[in-house]
């Protein structure tokens, strides 16, 4: 059973009743003097708590994504992004594995779609990273078997797991139940993490002299996935949705790169890189590079793109509320002066910083997305 899964939360909870039980009834026979008994009672203890703890931890790691797998929590996980060298003819995209969705009628593609564990190799950046690829039900049903889709990239947090769009904001469940729905065309959906060299946080931005992860995400990845299924290959068939980290780079992707996506949804953005000891220095000393990776200054000095923009934040929870709103105004100015950006938002009474809000997020996020984008 997957660390994530809710098989495993729920033998947890039930684990730890049934030992919280066991303690009560065994307890009056260990209230006694004695050696035994003492050791008993401490077993009997220290057992119960940490059944309790166990689940605690296992139900909020399912909430919030902290681990992916138990080989993530264990620490052995050993599949870095890492520099790849290509030969021509080598293909950008290799499929290592394929999974159902959980979803009624998972078993059968043509009913549930299906995920597809991939590595994509980028020739211009020299990136590689695994990800996952969900293709829509209607990718395998003989009417459609011409027709090109429209393409989301998704981006997880730093540093984040790729599973846990999968099981924990439950990406592809979300967009079958809404195609399901008739409240969004069907979509392939591309989901990666933005840790590319890990465990380094590039921000998404093509670093001096480091990884080049902006270009891996805006041109080696759409390239590669327009060439491997059918999706379309120009701005219009393509967004890119995140949340915290992955937001940020959703939106700034969008705005400096018109040419790769159309469309872009940020949930709890922030509107500029921050420099910690997890990014190192990622502008090269370089200070108009840096502005140029700031969202408000961009607002205000560079041209409008032609794009859509999304972003969320809360009233009560999220530090960026007032960011959002700043940003909100701006772009509403510059469609007062006829500049073709455009602006939408989802702002919430109180959320955190966490997979509880993105989760209430993502269904309205994706209905956005699929509104904007073209199959043609």
């Amino acid at each position: 059973m997957g660390l994530t899964s809710n098989n495993v939360v729920m033998v947890s909870v039930v684990a730890s009743v049934l030992l919280f039980g066991a303690t009560i009834w065994v307890w009056p026979r260990l209230a006694r003097r004695g050696v035994a008994p003492v050791l008993g009672r401490i077993g009997m203890l220290l057992v119960t708590q940490v059944s309790l703890f166990a689940a605690l931890g296992l139900f909020a790691n399912q909430s919030f994504g902290f681990y992916g797998s138990w080989a993530d929590l264990f620490g052995t996980e050993t599949t870095p992004g890492v520099v790849v060298n290509h030969t021509p003819g080598s293909t950008r995209v290799q499929v290592t594995d394929i999974r159902t969705v959980n979803v009624p009628g998972g078993s059968a593609p043509a009913a549930a779609g299906r995920i597809e564990k991939v590595t994509i190799k980028g020739p211009l950046s020299g990136l590689a990273s695994p990800a996952y690829v969900y293709l829509p039900p209607e990718y395998f049903q003989p009417e459609y078997a011409r027709r090109d889709f429209p393409a989301t990239l998704v981006l997880t947090g730093y540093p984040g797991t790729t599973e846990a769009l999968i099981n924990g904001l439950k990406y592809p469940q979300n967009a079958h139940k809404l195609v399901k729905g008739g409240r969004m065309q069907p979509m392939v959906l591309v989901m990666l993490r933005p840790t590319v060299a890990p465990p380094r946080d590039t921000e998404c931005v093509d670093v001096p002299r480091g990884p080049q992860t902006e270009t891996f995400f805006t041109k080696d990845v759409p390239a590669a996935v327009a060439g491997h299924y059918r999706v379309g290959e120009h701005a219009r068939n393509w967004g890119v949705i995140g949340n915290s980290t992955g937001g940020y780079c959703a939106l700034k992707m969008a705005m400096r790169h018109p040419e790769a996506f159309s469309a872009a949804a940020g949930l709890s953005p922030s509107y500029k890189a921050p420099i910690d000891a997890t990014t190192g220095d990622l502008f090269g000393g370089s200070k108009q590079l840096e502005r140029e990776n700031n969202l408000m200054w961009r607002l205000d000095h560079k041209p409008a793109p032609p794009v859509s923009l999304l972003v969320s934040s809360s009233e009560h929870g999220e530090k960026n509320y007032k960011d959002t709103v700043k940003f909100i105004e701006k772009v509403k100015e510059l469609n007062g002066r006829g500049e073709p950006t455009r602006i939408s938002s989802i702002i919430l009474k109180t959320g955190g910083h966490n997979f509880n809000t993105w989760k209430r997020e993502v269904p309205a996020a994706l209905e956005w997305l699929g509104g904007r984008l073209s199959n043609r």
